[in-house]
């Protein structure tokens, strides 16, 4: 099999690539992602996030490229891939650039559901929980998609797409998968954009003390990476269509602090300020039933179990790789 992994050398791109090598070692898997190019946006954090360091051992074809760049693009999907996995995305939610993140995450997406269906062969994409905004949860796939962000926009309109290909062409094979808050080893040169609970176990563990915005009670539906690998594994043998991929429960960022506090073994103050975005989602929670009959995804960590599997690798960080998060 020829496997394609856009991002792959990104957070969850590179924990799928080395999953389906460990599956199946003799897959030839391609790699194609923007890495760090040391460029910075408006906002201070870096323009790509992939980095060589995520994907250090894994036995892959390696190609840079840039899906802003159609001519990239179409030099990608010259070649014959059995199965893609679209991961690649400006994922930072708080890039304003509409013309950017539309152009990288939308307009190239084309290509790929063109390829797709030309080849008839697999393609499953990242879509994201940033759909629905501040819609009430539980929030189901199709209903109540109001973004806050051009980031989330993108995203409804990679599955506006889906949709229309999928009722044109019964017979395509395409599935998207909406993260929510994704978690896990892995995320560390994510930098500022990685997850709360990295985030938060920092500053726990350098100052016995957190911030967060007041009053800790936004609530998110926080998924280990583990899970969202596992998702899209089920992908390939799944129903095409859109899928919500979480937990399926909703916690607040106190209760981050909470179990922090048990596997760190430390009391944690917390410091409690003004939410400075306007475009903020305060309460996500994945809705699962159709994830359950479509791909057959059930989540098998829960937070606390999440957590506690991710602390010896965060407790395992040197000085010289904590140096990373903060550039």
């Amino acid at each position: 099999m020829n496997i394609l992994i856009t991002g792959g050398a990104g957070f969850i791109g590179s924990n799928l690539a080395f999953e389906i090598k460990k599956i199946h070692p003799n897959y030839r898997v391609t790699i194609f992602d923007k890495f760090n190019t040391r460029e910075r946006r408006d906002n201070d954090n870096f323009k790509y996030f992939g980095d060589y360091k995520n994907i250090l051992g894994l036995k892959a074809e390696i190609i840079v490229g840039d899906l802003a760049n159609l001519n990239d693009v179409k030099k990608l999907l010259k070649k014959n891939y059995d199965i893609i996995f679209h991961q690649g995305a400006i994922s930072d939610t708080t890039v304003l650039n509409q013309e950017e993140v539309i152009n990288t995450n939308a307009s190239s997406f084309r290509e790929f559901l063109d390829y797709s269906h030309k080849n008839q062969i697999k393609l499953i994409y990242a879509s994201s929980a940033g759909t629905y905004g501040n819609t009430i949860a539980p929030n189901i796939v199709g209903k109540g998609e109001i973004p806050e962000n051009v980031y989330g926009y993108s995203k409804l309109m990679m599955d506006e797409m889906t949709r229309k290909y999928l009722n044109d062409n019964c017979n395509n094979n395409i599935i998207g998968l909406k993260y929510f808050n994704v978690f896990g080893p892995g995320e560390l040169y994510k930098r500022r954009t990685s997850s709360m609970i990295l985030q938060l176990a920092k500053q726990a563990i350098d100052k016995n003390k957190v911030r967060l915005f007041k009053y800790g009670e936004q609530t998110r539906d926080f998924v280990y990476i583990k899970d969202v690998v596992n998702a899209n594994l089920n992908a390939i043998e799944g129903i095409s269509g859109i899928y919500n991929v979480g937990s399926g429960v909703s916690r607040s960022f106190n209760d981050i602090v909470s179990i922090l506090e048990k596997t760190l073994e430390r009391k944690i103050e917390i410091e409690y300020f003004e939410n400075p975005y306007t475009f903020y989602q305060n309460n996500t929670c994945a809705d699962l039933s159709n994830s359950h009959s479509g791909i057959n995804y059930y989540p098998e960590f829960a937070l606390e179990e999440g957590i506690a599997d991710y602390t010896n690798e965060i407790l395992g960080y040197t000085q010289n790789e904590w140096k990373y998060f903060y550039e």
